[in-house]
């Protein structure tokens, strides 16, 4: 049963406080009717006694301590739910905003989602192909799995996110693509970012299975709160109903975080680190979480969180935190940005804590585990050759250390870099890594087996 209360004892930001409250849940919706007649949605937030903090969506401007009337609507915000979702692009709370009108509901659920149980998750096995070779090769996405992208201010993370939407796609052991979809959640996006995303699925012709949620810069930060949950909401719909499986792509990540820091504030809590709440690593994993595969059901939900990092810090409490919770994570390097590789994967403080389970023979090939160990021992040892010739100089270095320098040149080149519309099979990047590899002398290569080693390396002496 739905209570309207007259009248609003404090405006705080985007925060209404109402006394005399009997009844209320954390997390229900409200309607807030302002004198014009206009209505907004809110939610609570916070219950102190008999007395309810609401966050309004739209913003507290215009509203009246005496004349504002809420309605509190018992029950929590839901997202109606459709398979005709697909192809569609809604604002940060799933309201349509590319004028095809609203879709037929099939349900509606709690965007708060349910909560997994552990023991009905299943492990992570199969391998997604990002055509992205340094993704491929050397940290592998797995189905169900949640790896985080780590980028910075102006690093190119909003066109790997397309490239990555654009190409992705779920291979089985037998090489038939299976049902797959994205959902794509923009948070505090600038218009011409916003138009960028929209633009380049409608070129790619991908558009037809992309879910897009986005929520712009001079929306309510409110909004920013919930636009996570939406699109995982849908994932988890299209996952567990209709068997799909689906990238979820959520960017930025920081943005999401300064909103909570935002609210938190207006609430009057202690600040932790930063200024962020103390409880924003629980709030991370309530969303990061939602990722996994379920016992019984063919569908799975795999999370691509990309965050920048402010001043590219990575002890930032957003990306410490965030990697802490998920199963590794693509860091991009600035110095490789400013060289022009593209996309600009630093592999070294990369890596895909699960990639082990879901490469190799049956998944992949047989030769990428050890393709990709060797890979990063000798391009560790590049860095060693650098730091080297950055003292004596390249010229007295040994006969070996110049080999590892053209390698780690050639590597960069052309296996790092790719272009933005450059789709590579694995079995295409495999090779690749091994050409590479061929650069240097068969003893240096100690990562590999000799029966790996016999079949594939070939010297480019």
């Amino acid at each position: 049963m739905s209570i309207e209360y007259m009248g609003l004892k404090n405006i705080e930001g985007p925060l209404a406080v109402i006394d005399g409250v009997g009844g209320a849940s954390y997390e229900e919706m409200v309607t807030v009717t302002l004198d014009s007649g206009e209505k907004r949605i809110g939610r609570i937030i916070e219950i102190l006694g008999d007395m309810a903090v609401i966050q309004v969506f739209e913003g507290t401007s215009g509203l009246s301590l005496t004349n504002t009337t809420t309605k509190f609507m018992g029950y929590p915000m839901r997202l109606p739910l459709s398979k005709e979702m697909l192809g569609r692009t809604l604002d940060g709370i799933g309201r349509p905003i590319d004028g095809l009108g609203d879709y037929f509901a099939d349900e509606v659920r709690d965007v708060n989602g349910q909560p997994i149980n552990p023991v009905s998750r299943e492990y992570p096995q199969n391998f997604i192909q990002t055509g992205i070779s340094s993704i491929d090769c050397l940290t592998t996405l797995i189905r169900g799995q949640k790896l985080p992208i780590f980028s910075g201010d102006g690093m190119p993370h909003d066109q790997l996110a397309i490239q990555i939407a654009r190409q992705a796609k779920v291979v089985d052991s037998d090489g038939d693509s299976d049902k797959f979809a994205i959902v794509f959640a923009a948070m505090g996006v600038k218009h011409d970012v916003a138009n960028f995303f929209k633009k380049s699925f409608e070129e790619s012709g991908v558009l037809n299975k992309v879910v897009m949620f986005l929520n712009l810069s001079n929306d309510p930060v409110v909004e920013r709160i919930i636009t996570p949950r939406c699109a995982l909401t849908a994932a988890e719909y299209l996952a567990f109903k209709h068997n799909m499986h689906v990238l979820v792509i959520l960017t930025d990540m920081t943005s999401y975080a300064e909103a909570l820091r935002e609210i938190s504030s207006s609430k009057g809590e202690i600040p932790s680190r930063k200024g962020f709440p103390g409880y924003l690593y629980s709030d991370l994993a309530s969303l990061y979480e939602r990722a996994g595969i379920v016992e019984g059901a063919d569908g799975s939900v795999t999370q691509v969180p990309i965050l920048t990092m402010p001043n590219d810090d990575i002890t930032h409490p957003v990306p410490d935190l965030t990697g802490y919770i998920t199963e590794g994570q693509i860091v991009l390097g600035r110095s490789l940005h400013l060289t022009g590789v593209y996309p600009p994967v630093s592999i070294l403080p990369s890596l895909s804590r699960l990639m082990k389970d879901g490469i190799g023979e049956g998944f992949t090939r047989e030769d990428h585990p050890a393709l990709s160990n060797q890979l990063f021992a000798a391009y560790s040892k590049v860095e060693d050759a650098k730091s080297l010739a950055s003292v004596i100089g390249e010229d007295e270095l040994s006969e070996l250390d110049k080999k590892y320098i053209r390698f780690g040149k050639e590597f960069e080149k052309r296996f790092l870099s790719q272009g933005l519309f450059e789709n590579r099979s694995i079995e295409d990047t495999l090779n690749l890594g091994w050409e590479l590899l061929g650069m240097l002398p068969k003893s240096e290569l100690d990562r590999v087996s000799d029966d790996i080693l016999d079949k594939y390396y070939k010297s480019a002496e």
